[in-house]
């Protein structure tokens, strides 16, 4: 590995921080998301309700333990924190004329604590997060005046850690709405399947009847476009700021393998990557809507409307370096029938892999191949932003955690980057995801855990939020001490 290579672990508020109307903050798309399993679809309530559990009111309490768990991370001797801040902590309904002072205050302080520890905080501004009262007066990025609402936000976090952080992400998998508009069957369909687009892209409406009679899959479609204009103009006005700054884009990576050699499932898997993956990906890396996309849009019957000036700011605000997410691959087939019956997080069954106990199929060659696609596509360093195992660790009499299929999982990912930079990849990171466990966002639980540190509580609302150290912990601060050497 390159001798400054980041290792590191990553978090997103929403998850992690708990807190959730403390010192000023105000509600999130996240704070009216109940707790769900693999049964129970999460989904919002415009009301919070008693009998019901809210996952990010709590989290894993980081705002109360931040130094302890920074010491934590200083003494595993990670390089690099994804982290991600709370809009809604900043400005608390997103239109305030001045920022809060608290919330600034509270991030500014775990920046200082990561100092003390040398850790580089790697900032991302919007994870999946974002004040509630946009949601219910604008309907989120459906309305083109969240462009300069986050610009404004984004600008107020580059004045006051302009001296405390270099690198920043804009928008957390920003691609992920995309699939509801690839696909025939979008997401906003009803309640239960509501809270994806809430969180993806703050589209709030109380009643299901409220919606427009405007095609859902064109709100979606415009609000991406907007977003993406948002992050490209944060970047120009950071750059402003602080020449110093870097800025990375970040997708969550669908790699698809064609069921057969058929050219019409391979053509089928190749549509999928380009909209899914690179639609995103090359605006933000080359400025400009790809030339297929306009086919692919105007097949779906939508139409994106353009500002006057957004053309020239998607050119202009390009990013420094690549980063995504990446935790499985899919097998897709042009047969839409094979596909409707598909259950691997839409994908069919992959006979050569692994599958954990959540439905993931577990691919670390394909970590390789995407490393490869995105490097030669745009010849930018790359970081692996996201990458983990969600399962459910079991605490034995004396505490201890032996999470071995957590540290096989890890080290297998790792040999392929080392295998990707052999290939000539540029790869300058890697991000475990929930490096202390956090609450899932697929299924608002505790029990699916991603840390090599444990918190101690559960989904009946027990424990006392202790940290614990897992072996996988202990792993992972030999690979950071020799490099990735050693990964025994």
């Amino acid at each position: 590995m390159r001798k400054d290579f980041l290792w590191g672990g990553a978090t997103a508020a929403n998850q992690f921080e708990g807190a959730y109307l403390e010192d000023g903050k105000g509600l999130s798309t996240s704070d009216i998301i109940t707790g769900g399993n693999r049964k129970e679809k999460r989904y919002p309530t415009p009301v919070l309700q008693k009998d019901k559990t809210y996952p990010s009111h709590v989290a894993v309490d980081f705002y109360h333990h931040y130094k302890e768990d920074i010491a934590l991370l200083g003494k595993l001797g990670i390089k690099v924190f994804r982290m991600s801040i709370a809009w809604s902590r900043i400005y608390p309904n997103g239109e305030e004329e001045y920022p809060n002072e608290n919330g600034l205050k509270f991030y500014e302080n775990v920046f200082k604590e990561l100092k003390k520890y040398n850790i580089e905080p790697l900032v991302t501004i919007n994870h999946f997060d974002m004040p509630l009262a946009l949601c219910k007066k604008y309907h989120g990025w459906a309305d083109r005046i969240m462009i300069d609402l986050f610009v404004k936000y984004a600008t107020t976090l580059f004045e006051r850690y302009k001296n405390q952080v270099k690198y920043w992400l804009t928008f957390n998998e920003i691609n992920t709405s995309m699939m509801d508009v690839v696909s025939d069957m979008p997401s906003i369909l009803s309640n239960e399947q509501y809270g994806d687009s809430l969180l993806l892209q703050g589209l709030y409406y109380e009643n299901m009847s409220d919606i427009p009679n405007e095609s859902l899959r064109q709100r979606k479609a415009q609000a991406f476009h907007n977003q993406i204009v948002a992050a490209a103009k944060t970047v120009i006005v950071g750059r402003s700021i602080n020449k110093k700054f870097h800025f990375g884009n970040m997708i969550a990576y669908g790699l698809y393998y064609p069921e057969t050699t058929d050219p019409s499932d391979q053509l089928f898997a190749m549509q999928l990557e380009e909209v899914y993956n690179y639609i995103a990906g090359d605006i933000q890396a080359r400025g400009a809507y790809p030339a297929y996309a306009k086919r692919f849009f105007k097949e779906k019957n939508v139409e994106i409307h353009f500002g006057e000036n957004d053309e020239e700011i998607l050119k202009k605000g390009t990013v420094d370096f690549i980063t995504f997410s990446y935790y499985f691959s899919n097998v897709v087939s042009a047969n839409q029938e094979k596909m409707r019956n598909a259950s691997n997080f839409g994908g069919m069954h992959n006979n050569y892999l692994k599958t954990t106990e959540w439905g993931y199929q577990t691919d670390p060659i394909g970590l390789r191949i995407v490393l490869n696609k995105l490097h030669d596509r745009y010849n930018k360093p790359v970081f692996v932003s996201e990458n983990g195992l969600g399962a459910i660790d079991k605490v034995e009499n004396d505490g201890s955690i032996h999470d071995q299929y957590r540290i096989d999982y890890i080290r297998d990912h790792i040999k392929q980057i080392k295998e990707a930079e052999k290939d000539g990849v540029d790869v300058f990171g890697y991000a475990i995801w929930g490096i202390i466990d956090i609450v899932s966002a697929g299924t608002g639980e505790y029990r699916k855990r991603y840390g090599l540190i444990y918190v101690n509580r559960d989904d009946e609302g027990n424990g006392n939020f202790e940290r614990s150290e897992k072996d996988s912990y202990n792993w992972y601060k030999k690979v950071i001490e020799t490099d990735g050497e050693s990964l025994n």
